[in-house]
């Protein structure tokens, strides 16, 4: 089973390290100094477990050098799945297939029609690590799960095998019955997360201590659920409240990842996330004026600052 990263960040390159260092064979996509950083000194993973390290690596800026690729990670940046997508396309094998490990709730579909439905799988990861310098993917906790499934619902053989290698790599990978719901019920907390500590420019502490910005992300994420639900999504009655607990365990110095991706004036994933909640509202009939607030006032920075 040769596996690809595609995208090796903080999420790729830890299930990517763990995997390869177990045994698996295991390619990376990479760009820039963190790439030229893998092929002279190799990659490392530290954090509080340790260190490994992983001195002869396959990696490269080119998806052709890495196939046939039998199970791709997919971890790239929204704004770049179908770019990343096409050139996947000619490297799979013959039975080669995706797990989209990106934010959002749309991979499925915007995947489908480039690599076929059928090569498709999703899933959530949940996990902290991020790139702390070329070549080096730290990690700060000891809670490390994938959770994948099929789009249509139900287990199969192929991603069964896969959790089966996760698991005896040492960290948590779960199948689920219905990827979609799982989907959503994380996607209730990401996007209102992600949008609100972007567009106020603040970290979590100081932001969800105020009772009034806590009312208004409970009422963003119960946008997100009326979105999902009217999408035919069987989002769970507990998503709000576990959403909501789970923002007074985060520290209080904490950022998503989309805030330091304005603060260095990159591009934002915002179009896919408070920006999709907007959309399928609109479609569906369902208000979202938190989301769509939040969106607009992000979208003049979502290609970078101006």
């Amino acid at each position: 089973m040769r596996i690809a990263v595609i995208g090796t960040g903080g999420v790729g390159g830890f299930f990517g390290i763990k995997l390869a260092d177990a045994g698996g064979d295991v390619t990376f996509l990479a760009r820039g100094t963190h790439l030229s950083a893998m092929q002279k000194k190799g990659l490392s993973l530290v954090g509080p477990k340790g260190e490994i390290r992983l001195t002869d690596v396959i990696a490269s800026d080119k998806l052709v050098d890495l196939g046939p690729i039998d199970v791709a990670l997919f971890c790239v940046k929204l704004y770049d799945t179908e770019e990343v997508g096409r050139e996947l396309a000619p490297a799979l094998s013959e039975n080669g297939y995706v797990i989209s490990l990106q934010n959002g709730v749309e991979a499925a579909e915007r995947l489908g029609p480039i690599l076929g439905k059928n090569r498709v799988c999703v899933g959530n990861a949940f996990m902290s690590a991020k790139i702390a310098e070329p070549g080096v993917v730290r990690y700060t906790s000891d809670m490390s799960t994938m959770e994948i499934g099929e789009v249509g619902g139900g287990h199969s053989p192929r991603l069964n095998a896969f959790a089966e290698r996760c698991n005896k790599a040492g960290f948590t990978a779960l199948v689920a019955d219905d990827i979609e719901a799982k989907l959503w019920s994380k996607f209730v907390l990401l996007s209102t997360n992600a949008a609100i500590t972007t567009a106020f420019r603040q970290p979590c502490g100081p932001l969800y201590r105020n009772q009034e910005i806590r009312d208004l992300a409970r009422d963003a994420m119960a946008e997100v659920v009326a979105v999902g639900r009217a999408k035919g999504v069987n989002v769970d009655e507990g998503a709000i409240e576990r959403a909501m607990g789970l923002l007074d365990t985060f520290p209080d110095d904490m950022y998503a990842s989309m805030y330091h991706d304005l603060a260095r004036g990159g591009r934002l994933e915002v179009g896919s996330l408070s920006g999709t909640v907007y959309k399928l509202g609109k479609e569906l009939g369902v208000p979202t004026p938190i989301h769509r607030t939040l969106y607009l006032s992000l979208l003049p920075y979502e290609n970078g600052v101006p």
